[in-house]
């Protein structure tokens, strides 16, 4: 093997190995039986299987390799910058600063080509513009909904969250799908706004 090639896997097992930690950061969300909250590696892989699964549904035409490629990186900067909860107003000031931050770092650690490549992919699903990131972003705001759903609302009903702050959370969703938007909001929103799990001041 050439210098230069052992160099290059040298870092990107480094990077590996880095991203081992995303098993130790947890979400707010239970997982579907309630026992415990999930962890931002199983978030991304069951992020990354729903976006093969579903890809049919997706509004405009995906690449779905990239798709699958930009959910399982896009939240390796919790790594540094932590969790962000959805509904935590206050965390989101600092929120973008701090992934910034975590993205030189993190994506730094590859070779020059892959940085760029992984940088850009990170960039783009933040960005939420392209068809790719579009799903990617639907994927990432239904996949909670699914285990709220499962485990009976526990965290929406821990955080006291409203109806109107899922509304406003998922105003672009169906931008990456309005069947999967509308599918989650009657089938998984609704039967929980109607059993209190979700607090509802507004008409639906």
């Amino acid at each position: 093997m050439e210098h230069s090639e052992k160099i290059g896997l040298d870092k990107q097992f480094e990077f590996l190995r880095e991203l081992d930690k995303e098993k130790s950061i947890f979400r707010q969300t239970y997982l579907c039986n309630g026992e415990r909250k999930e962890n931002d590696a199983e978030h991304a892989w069951h992020l990354a299987i729903m976006a093969v699964l579903l890809s049919d549904y997706a509004e405009e035409k995906i690449d779905v390799l990239k798709t699958v490629t930009m959910l399982l990186i896009h939240d390796v900067v919790e790594i540094d910058a932590g969790d962000t909860y959805a509904y935590d107003e206050e965390g989101k000031k600092t929120q973008r600063q701090r992934e910034e931050a975590a993205a030189e770092r993190i994506f730094g650690i590859l070779p020059v080509e892959q940085q760029k490549k992984f940088r850009d992919l990170w960039e783009e699903f933040e960005k939420c513009e392209t068809p790719e990131a579009k799903f990617a972003r639907t994927m990432d705001h239904i996949q909670p909904i699914i285990l709220n759903d499962a485990s009976k609302g526990k965290s929406w009903v821990e955080h006291g969250v409203h109806l109107n702050q899922i509304l406003d959370r998922n105003k672009r969703t169906p931008e990456g799908s309005k069947k999967l938007w509308e599918y989650a909001f009657e089938n998984l929103i609704r039967p929980n706004v109607d059993s209190g799990k979700i607090k509802n001041n507004m008409k639906l």
